[in-house]
C-alpha cells in the first residue's frame, strides 16, 4: 500500500501535488492549471464514476510525465485553468485584524484551542487543541508559540506593503503566463523579506523564544507556516508555504518567521488561490514556532486513522522511516509501513496485521550550525524496521485517541527523539481525500498512450494518473 503524502517543491526537490498522493520530481513546484480528462480512462465498478479530483501540481518545463496518483498535471503558462471571473474575485490583501479583540501578536501553543483558526491558524491551532486536551491522555505534543494573524495583518499595514501587493496581483495576465507570474510572486516576496519586523512585534517574538529555550543559543525550533485557511473539504492550502527544521538561536528564528511570512506569495499559493476563487485577503500567514524533536537520530512518518487506498476505517495505517520526517511527508523516501487493526487494539491485543519493509535509501539529518540535509541510509538501516512493534502499537493508540477526540478522520506527523527515545506527535490534520471516498467503489486507471524517455522516477500514492506537459 501506498503512503499518503504531501509534496512540495522545497521540501522533495520538485513535486506534483495532489489531495491524494504525489510522485517525485526535480524542479520547483508552481502553477496548478487544469488537466484534460481525455489524459486517462477510467474502468469502475459503481454505475457512475466521481470526477477525478484535482490539486495543485508543479509546473516545470515543456516534457511529458504520466503520473500514477491522482488526476492531475501542469501546463505551460497559457493553460486553461478552472478560475473564478475576475469580476467575482477582489484582489486585495487583508486590510482588518482578524481573530476579534484579540491583539496579541504571539500566543503560546499551550493557550490555543482549534477554534483559534482565525487568529494562529490551522496548525498551530490543533497543536494546541492537542497540548490543552489529550496530553493527560497519552498524546506528547512538544510545546512552543506561534505568532499570530493579527501581527500578520499589523506587518502588511504598518511595513506599507498591502497597496503594493494590491497593485502587483490587480494585473489578470500573471494568471495565464508563468513567466509573469514568477516575476510577480517574487517580487512581493523580495517586498516582504525587505520590510522589517515592527518594534513590538520583534520584541514578542524575543520574549516568546527566551521562555521556550532559556535563553540557550542552541536550542533548536521547528518553525512551519500555519494558514488561516488550510485542508478545507473542496481545497488544500497545506504544503504551500515553508517549513524550516533545527531553527538554531533567536536570529536564525527572526529570519525564518519573516520567511514563512514571505511564502503565502509564492508562485504556487499565488496561483492556487486564484484558480479555486478564493479572495488573497481571506488567508493570512502566521508561523508556528515548536520544540524540535531530534528525530535525525531517531525516526519520525506520517500515519493515518484509516486505510488512504480504500477509505476503510477499521486499522490505522503507520509509515516510519529513518531521521527527520519530512522525507516521508515529502514521499522522497520509501518507508516501512504497518496496518493496525482498531477493534483488537481496542482488546489490548497483538493488532498489526500486515507490514512492508521500505528500503529507506536516505534520510534526512541535522546540518552543523542549523539547517538540514539528506545522508545515505547504512546497510544496517535498510534491513531493519525503522521502528518497533511496541512503538507502532503506542502510536496506534495515540491515532485512535486523535481521531476520538476531532470525531474524524485524521492525518497525523509524529517523531521518535534519538536523545529521550519517546514518541511524539508533531502535527495532526483532518484526512480530506480517503474518508470521501465511495463505499463498494473500485476505480481502475490506464494510460492510453505511452512513449518518450523517463525523465524521472518516483512513488506514486493512490491510483490516478495524470498526463499532460510541463516547464522545467
Amino acid at each position: 500500500m501506498a503512503v499518503n503524502s504531501k509534496m512540495t517543491g522545497r521540501r522533495a526537490a520538485a513535486a506534483l501535488m495532489t489531495g491524494a498522493g504525489a510522485y517525485a520530481l526535480a524542479g520547483t513546484a508552481y502553477v496548478a492549471p487544469q488537466l484534460s480528462p481525455a489524459a486517462a480512462t477510467l474502468r469502475t465498478q459503481s454505475l457512475t464514476s466521481p470526477a477525478p479530483e484535482t490539486s495543485p501540481a508543479g509546473s516545470f518545463g515543456v516534457a511529458t510525465v504520466g503520473v500514477a496518483g491522482m488526476a492531475m498535471a501542469a501546463a505551460a503558462g497559457a493553460g486553461k485553468a478552472r478560475r473564478a471571473k475576475p469580476s467575482q474575485r477582489k484582489v486585495t490583501v487583508a486590510m482588518r485584524a482578524r481573530g476579534g479583540e484579540d491583539t496579541r501578536v504571539c500566543i503560546p501553543l499551550e493557550e490555543l484551542r482549534n477554534t483559534d483558526v482565525d487568529k494562529v491558524g490551522g496548525k498551530s491551532a490543533s497543536l494546541g487543541e492537542m497540548i490543552s486536551q489529550l496530553s493527560d491522555v497519552g498524546v506528547p505534543v512538544p510545546g512552543g508559540f506561534s505568532t499570530t494573524a493579527h501581527a500578520y495583518k499589523e506587518f502588511l499595514d504598518k511595513g506599507g506593503i498591502n497597496a503594493y501587493i494590491n497593485d502587483q496581483l490587480s494585473d489578470e495576465s500573471i494568471y495565464t503566463d508563468v513567466n509573469k507570474l514568477m516575476e510577480v510572486g517574487k517580487n512581493i516576496r523580495d517586498k516582504i523579506m525587505d520590510t522589517p519586523f515592527q518594534k513590538d512585534f520583534e520584541e514578542e517574538l524575543k520574549a516568546q523564544w527566551q521562555r521556550v529555550s532559556g535563553g540557550d543559543e542552541k536550542f533548536t525550533f521547528a518553525v512551519r507556516s500555519s494558514a488561516t485557511a488550510e485542508d478545507l473539504p473542496d481545497a488544500s492550502f497545506a504544503g504551500q508555504q515553508e517549513t524550516y527544521l533545527n531553527v538554531m538561536g533567536y536570529e536564525d528564528m527572526k529570519q525564518k518567521v519573516h520567511l514563512v511570512f514571505a511564502s503565502l506569495f509564492t508562485d504556487r499559493a499565488i496561483s492556487y488561490r486564484h484558480d479555486r476563487g478564493f479572495e488573497h485577503e481571506k488567508v493570512q500567514l502566521c508561523a508556528t514556532c515548536q520544540k524540535m524533536v531530534r528525530s535525525e537520530t531517531g525516526a519520525a512518518g506520517v500515519m493515518f486513522s484509516l486505510d488512504t487506498e480504500s477509505g476503510f476505517d477499521k486499522v490505522v495505517f503507520v509509515t516510519s522511516a529513518y531521521g527527520l520526517g519530512e522525507t516521508v511527508v515529502g514521499g522522497t523516501v520509501n518507508p516501512d509501513e504497518w496496518y493496525v487493526f482498531k477493534p483488537t487494539l481496542a482488546e489490548g491485543k497483538n493488532s498489526i496485521i500486515a507490514r512492508t519493509m521500505g528500503s529507506k535509501l536516505i534520510k534526512m539529518v541535522y546540518q552543523e550550525g542549523g539547517g538540514t540535509g539528506t545522508v545515505d541510509t547504512s546497510a544496517e538501516e535498510q534491513k531493519n524496521w525503522s521502528a518497533t512493534d511496541k512503538e507502532v502499537t503506542d502510536l496506534a493508540e495515540m491515532a485512535v485517541k486523535i481521531e476520538k477526540h476531532y470525531g474524524r478522520p485524521m492525518d497525523i506527523e509524529w517523531a521518535r527523539d534519538g536523545d529521550d527515545g519517546k514518541l511524539y506527535i508533531v502535527q495532526a490534520r483532518p484526512e480530506t481525500v480517503a474518508s470521501q471516498k465511495k463505499v463498494g467503489v473500485i476505480e481502475e486507471y490506464k494510460m492510453k498512450t505511452k512513449g518518450g524517455d523517463i525523465m524521472a522516477e518516483g512513488r506514486a500514492v493512490g491510483k490516478r494518473i495524470g498526463a499532460g506537459k510541463v516547464n522545467m
